[in-house]
């Protein structure tokens, strides 16, 4: 028996890796996190499987229903959105199974982030520009934040900023970022990424707060840095024609490898 914590992906069904979506086939038992995870991922449940919402569950009932599964010898599939390594409280859950002996693995799944990049079609990282992206968010109820880990402090890297959790704290966002940024830093603003509702906004740091909408909770994920929507960088040297790569030597024609140096490609 094993417990298999599968990364959901971001919110559309089809976000999921091939590996997550056969664990789940496979599995008698799923345990999903339905505040986030869509139902629709539920379909590749086999028939007759006992499909339980953890939102409601506290960890002790969470890790009852592994135990209970445990005991049945009946593989888990644990359903948690986004991936796992960033906000999941899989640790947690972790620590408890390793407590009690039960085997687990992770299957990762595609970030908010990235998906939120997607639907800008825009690559963070740009030469001459930002070449850092930072995850982060705000103190909340669940989690404070450590001392050291402020928007203020990141901010002074120029990193692009992927915020979390935090438009429902808009005001002190953009009152620590714009000493850093300016207030012509761009700004975009994904309300539930990849899902069939999903919104976003484009603005700058100090147009921000005119032109979001009141209707985006704290599934909006807030990017911040000179990367979003930028025109203005270099090109990178990979592709230069100069630039003397393993698989493209300089004075080759890469759609004839024989002209490689030594003469084999």
């Amino acid at each position: 028996m094993t417990v298999h914590f599968i990364g959901a992906g971001p919110g559309a069904a089809d976000l999921i890796t091939l590996r997550g979506r056969d664990l789940i086939a496979a599995c008698p038992v799923c345990l999903y996190a339905g505040s986030l995870v869509p139902e629709a991922l539920l379909s590749h449940c086999p028939e007759g499987a006992r499909i339980v919402n953890t939102a409601p569950l506290s960890l002790d009932e969470i890790i009852d229903e592994i135990a209970t599964a445990h005991r049945a010898g009946q593989d888990v599939a644990r359903l948690h959105s986004g991936d796992l390594s960033v906000w999941s409280a899989m640790g947690e859950q972790l620590r408890r199974l390793r407590a009690l002996d039960i085997p687990y693995d992770v299957t990762p799944g595609v970030p908010s982030f990235a998906a939120a990049a997607a639907t800008l079609c825009s690559e963070l990282t740009l030469p001459g520009v930002v070449q850092s992206v930072v995850l982060t968010r705000t103190s909340g109820r669940a989690t404070a934040m450590p001392p050291g880990e402020t928007l203020e402090n990141f901010a002074k890297t120029g990193a692009v900023l992927a915020i979390h959790l935090s438009v429902h704290v808009l005001d002190k966002v953009i009152t620590e970022l714009v000493p850093h940024y300016g207030a012509d830093c761009p700004v975009a603003v994904v309300w539930r990424a990849s899902w069939p509702d999903e919104r976003v906004v484009r603005a700058t740091l100090g147009t921000l707060k005119t032109a979001i909408g009141a209707e985006m909770e704290r599934t909006a994920l807030i990017l911040v840095g000179r990367a979003i929507g930028a025109e203005e960088f270099a090109e990178s040297r990979l592709y230069a024609g100069d630039y003397d790569r393993r698989y493209r030597p300089v004075g080759t024609d890469p759609r004839f490898p024989e002209t490689a140096k030594g003469g084999d490609a």
